[in-house]
């Protein structure tokens, strides 16, 4: 697989987080960034069939869009201030 060097910007603490998982983890930084990188992407895509599939079936039952909003920005809210 070819690859392509890139810039990325992290604050100081975020980077000593991210060395101290590699060395633990005995990988280099880029190994455990790219990584973390496909993990997220992944779960994003999970995420997103799981809400396109809780739509369908509020629609299925009678509910309007806005309403599965609402309720996704309440369970939000609600995490925040937890």
């Amino acid at each position: 697989m070819r690859t392509v060097t890139v810039n990325i910007s992290f604050p100081q603490r975020l980077l000593k987080a991210v060395d101290r998982t590699a060395k633990k983890e005995d990988r280099t930084r880029s190994e455990l960034l790219r990584q973390a990188c496909r993990m997220y992407l992944e779960n994003k895509d999970r995420l997103t069939n799981a809400m396109n599939t809780l739509r369908a079936e509020a629609r299925k039952a009678g509910y309007k869009p806005e309403d599965v909003e609402s309720w996704i920005a309440e369970v939000r809210k609600s995490r925040r201030a937890a």
